[in-house]
């Protein structure tokens, strides 16, 4: 029986992950470069992937590059992105299921806990989460799974009992891992990407039905 819902944050609750790719990209394009997909789906929900985007472009180049400041601009270009974001379509209606149904809410996170609560407080969502879990627990984040493990342990269920809700290939890898249940809900960029196994794909948290899904996993279960 699923009693638990943990939900990812960049780019399943705020679409931050749009304009960290755009970013990036347009660094790329000062340099005459492209920055390919396949690359960054290696970056997207993990802060251990093994693919640098600044080491990527500096052998495109031929040189070394100044990342400190190239870091800098991009970031405050991405920040300026993100300030014209507001929650994603659906969110706000999942978390009022979710307490309908009497089920804990917890959230796993390969950012940090000081960047995920601050805009969790500006949308004014914060109270519906039981739990976070952020790299600051971790010593490897998504797709390991150890991030989806502690949120089910502090929310007192097994990871069977839980559903993750997560937009990348790193985050539902992470959570299969975990042992959990998943529902992919990609975002603009990810949609790119290709997923491995979990359980149902949506265009959109709009589309998800909580109760509705959580009856028809009870029935294949117990084959009712």
């Amino acid at each position: 029986m699923i009693r638990a819902v943990i939900f990812d944050f960049d780019g399943l609750i705020l679409d931050t992950e749009t304009s960290e790719y755009r970013t990036f990209a347009e660094i790329y394009e000062q340099y005459g470069a492209q920055l390919p997909m396949e690359s960054w789906a290696r970056v997207v929900g993990s802060s251990d992937s093994d693919f640098d985007p600044y080491d990527y472009l500096e052998k495109h180049v031929g040189r070394p590059l100044d990342r400190g400041d190239l870091e800098s601009r991009r970031r405050e270009r991405h920040l300026a992105y993100i300030e014209e974001e507001d929650i994603l379509p659906g969110v706000r209606e999942v978390l009022e299921q979710a307490r309908e149904l009497g089920w804990k809410v917890g959230l796993a996170s390969s950012s940090t806990r000081s960047w995920v609560e601050g805009y969790l407080n500006k949308l004014g969502i914060r109270p519906h989460f039981q739990c976070l879990r952020t790299r600051d627990d971790v010593e490897r984040t998504k797709p390991d799974p150890a991030l989806y493990r502690l949120a089910a342990e502090c929310l007192g269920v097994d990871p069977s009992e839980a559903v993750a809700l997560e937009d990348s290939p790193n985050g539902a890898l992470a959570a299969k891992r975990a042992g959990m249940r998943c529902i992919a809900v990609p975002n603009s960029v990810t949609k790119h990407f290709a997923f491995g196994d979990i359980d149902l794909r949506l265009d959109s948290l709009e589309e998800l039905d909580l109760k509705a899904w959580a009856d028809r996993v009870e029935k294949t279960a117990t084959g009712k």
